[in-house]
């Protein structure tokens, strides 16, 4: 019972985001309010991290887990979706190629996130102890930014249901979901100290560095949550540089690669490597997992 509260308390601010009335200006506002908060939350996370004891011998393990975590999430989703593509016959690359066009690869938003997670853990070494952000802050802003994520959602003017109509994009949802899931029962398997249920909310991030990063801190502590974030963020790395060669061979891959940043960060180069037609499929896609990231990362960490 006690996980279900949690669950609801901590995801209702997405659903009355979402629900408030239309309004171009709250979206504006709440778009680069979300910009700035990912910021502070990256700050926070990288001060918890600087907190850690004994925090150089635990990077070894660090590592070892990012590792196997990036190529199971990574793995499970496109190896699932070529077989999609290979026996529904979706591969439509050659169709929408720009032949004559060079995909751009910017890795600027990604560093910048990097370099406030590690300015976070600077300051940690720092920081007065009467500076150091209380325990509960990252709860209070993993509220304020599911709430933001509501009001830029709403503000988008993608509905649930014109969301659902694309049946392309409702499928690469759904086997993205559940081989991505599954491939966290692999990853608890493989290391006895991690729970079935952490092994499936660390794999439920699909690309949310800026959520998962702060759910796994809240509920499993910092060195868990650099794990989720840097697992989140690598994602978002790969699928930059790898869309344009990837959607050559398998578009239902391309377009899950970036998992929830198929609808913000990774979009454009989607777009530019497969063609404005394949634009309902990747906001399909990216509106249902931005939907569903959230709501699984919560409910398993609550339960274990």
């Amino acid at each position: 019972m006690q996980g279900i509260i949690t669950l609801l308390l901590i995801l209702s601010p997405m659903f009355v985001g979402f629900t408030l009335p239309t309004s171009q200006k709250l979206a504006a506002f709440g778009g680069q309010a979300l910009t700035y908060l990912i910021y502070l939350i990256l700050i926070v996370i990288g001060i918890e991290l600087g907190l850690v004891d004994d925090l150089v011998q635990k990077v070894g393990d660090i590592i070892k887990y990012l590792v196997v975590l990036i190529t199971l999430t990574i793995g499970f989703g496109a190896i699932s979706l070529v077989f999609f593509d290979k026996f529904t016959q979706k591969n439509q690359l050659s169709k929408h190629t720009l032949p004559n066009q060079k995909p751009k690869i910017s890795l600027r938003g990604s560093l910048a996130q990097l370099i406030c997670l590690a300015i976070g853990f600077m300051a940690a070494k720092f920081l007065p102890a009467g500076f150091i952000p209380p325990e509960k802050t990252t709860t209070i802003l993993l509220m304020v930014l599911l709430f933001l994520v509501g009001v830029s959602l709403k503000g988008s003017g993608i509905g649930l249901k014109q969301a659902l109509v694309n049946k392309t994009g409702l499928q690469v949802s759904v086997i993205f979901i559940f081989c991505t899931t599954l491939s966290g029962i692999i990853f608890a398997s493989i290391f006895h100290e991690v729970t079935l249920m952490q092994g499936l909310a660390l794999a439920s991030g699909y690309g949310w560095y800026s959520l998962s990063g702060t759910i796994m801190t809240d509920a499993y502590g910092a060195v868990w949550g650099s794990v989720a974030l840097l697992n989140d963020l690598a994602r978002e790395v790969i699928a930059l540089i790898f869309i344009p060669w990837v959607m050559r061979y398998s578009t239902s891959v391309a377009v899950s690669l970036g998992g929830v940043t198929s609808l913000d960060f990774t979009l454009p180069t989607i777009l530019q490597a497969g063609g404005t037609q394949i634009m309902p499929i990747a906001i399909s896609f990216g509106f249902i997992v931005n939907i569903v990231s959230p709501v699984l990362m919560v409910l398993f960490s609550s339960f274990g």
